[in-house]
């Protein structure tokens, strides 16, 4: 699977993005999906990931409530909808795919990761 991301930018506090994952090949719908972040100088974290079908989700606190995670598997692409960007939301942002099982917050049970997205939010 080949993931490729976009959507970042550069917003003002306060604003929104809406960032994509499209993914190659047939069996999207097999894998759950998830974005993590990575800021200059600091450790990647988890934001949120989703199930196969779309049922469950998961999200970091510092995103909850203002992240929505989402899925169309018939496009095979993965959303997050990003609201109410604060500048401790900058950072370079990936999506990642796994299979079925483990953890969906650990960076390690994922198998396959795009290049991430760069998203800038101005104070």
């Amino acid at each position: 699977v080949q993931l490729q991301a976009s959507g970042g930018g550069l917003v003002q506090a306060g604003g929104s993005l809406r960032l994509s994952c499209v993914a190659s090949g047939r069996s999207f719908s097999r894998y759950a999906m998830g974005w993590f972040r990575q800021a200059p100088g600091k450790e990647r974290e988890f934001v949120a990931a989703i199930s196969w079908n779309g049922v469950r989700t998961y999200y970091a606190d510092s995103v909850k409530g203002r992240f929505t995670i989402s899925r169309d598997n018939a496009k095979n692409t993965v959303y997050l909808r990003m609201n109410s960007l604060k500048p401790e939301d900058t950072a370079v942002y990936h999506c990642a795919a796994k299979t079925s099982g483990g953890s969906y917050y650990y960076g390690n049970e994922y198998d396959y990761w795009g290049q991430g997205t760069q998203v800038t939010v101005s104070s």
